[in-house]
This record gives structure tokens, C-alpha cells and sequence, in this order.
């Protein structure tokens, strides 16, 4: 049993469901992006995709207004101070990165000039019109925020499992729902 402050019950549910959706969307655009062709299954893919991605950007910002409201639990008492530090930056980066990633792919989009249409509920109004030459400025930007957040993702990841297996602190079980 854990003996140290836990996250919020939210704070758990919104952290597992961005990472579920963010692996997701990720996988998504991998596989899509390899379709050759246009066919109806990458179009739903794309789809999928940008449904996942403005649902990272909603919970996101959810998340994080949670987080301003209900501060997390304090890091393990001595931990090193450069881990206290790379844990706090790759936090803030993940944050920031829940935004830009998702962003991104909007403004890809709509230089791209292909409207997202959230769920096929409504249409997500266009921040500009086509624009081919921020169209091909843009794919390159979503992509490699994309592999950082991954990178990211997986040294968040790391972490945790040190903590849990090397360290055998509560870090990791402190975000784990109680089963």
C-alpha cells in the first residue's frame, strides 16, 4: 500500500486517457500516412486521427486547469535535485507539447484547406484560408513535434519504471488507480 499523496481521482483519469489517445493518434498517423493512394479507410483514418487529436486538446486544457486547481503530489523525499529538475522540465514540456502537437495538426490542415469536422458533429471553422506554401512549412513542424512527444513519452515512461523497479518508490503507484 502506498503510503505517499496521491494524485485525484481526475487526475488520474484524464492522465491515462490523454495517454491512451495520444499512443493512438500517434499509431494513427503512422499507419495512415503509409496508405498509399486515397482511399475511404486512410479518410477514415484521418479522421480518427484529427477526432483524437482535438479530444488531446480538450483534455489537455482540462488537465492542466485541474492540475492549476489540485497541485500534484511532491516529488519522493530525496530524490535527487537533477532528477527533481529533468521530471519538473519534462513535465512542462509534455504539457506544452498536449497543445502544440494538436495545434499543429489543425493549422496543418487547414493549410491544407481540409476542414476538421469534430466527430462528424460540426465543422471546426478554419483559422485561414488554403495556403499551399504554409501547407508544406506545416507537415514538417507536426511531424517532429509528434517524434519529441513521443521521445518524451517514452523518457516519462522510463522514469516511472525506474522509480517503480530501481528506486521501488510510490512515483509510479501514486498515479495508478486503486484496483
Amino acid at each position: 500500500m502506498s503510503t505517499s499523496p496521491r494524485y485525484t481521482r481526475t487526475a488520474m483519469l484524464l492522465h491515462w486517457l490523454i495517454a491512451v489517445l495520444i499512443i493512438g493518434a500517434f499509431t494513427m498517423g503512422l499507419v495512415m500516412t503509409d496508405i498509399p493512394g486515397f482511399t475511404p479507410t486512410k479518410l477514415k483514418y484521418y479522421s480518427w486521427h484529427k477526432w483524437a487529436g482535438v479530444t488531446v486538446l480538450l483534455l489537455a486544457a482540462l488537465r492542466l486547469l485541474w492540475r492549476r486547481a489540485n497541485r500534484p503530489p511532491p516529488h519522493p523525499a530525496g530524490m535527487p535535485a537533477w532528477q527533481v529538475r529533468a521530471a519538473d522540465v519534462t513535465h512542462v514540456l509534455l504539457y506544452v507539447l498536449m497543445f502544440a502537437v494538436p495545434l499543429s495538426g489543425y493549422l496543418y490542415t487547414t493549410a491544407a484547406g481540409v476542414p476538421v469536422v469534430y466527430f462528424g458533429l460540426f465543422q471546426i471553422p478554419a483559422a485561414f484560408a488554403a495556403d499551399p506554401a504554409l501547407k508544406a512549412l506545416l507537415k514538417p513542424v507536426h511531424y517532429w513535434l509528434n517524434m519529441v512527444l513521443a521521445a518524451l513519452v517514452l523518457l516519462h515512461v522510463a522514469g516511472a519504471l525506474k522509480h517503480h523497479f530501481v528506486d521501488r518508490d510510490d512515483v509510479l503507484k501514486r498515479m495508478l488507480p486503486r484496483l
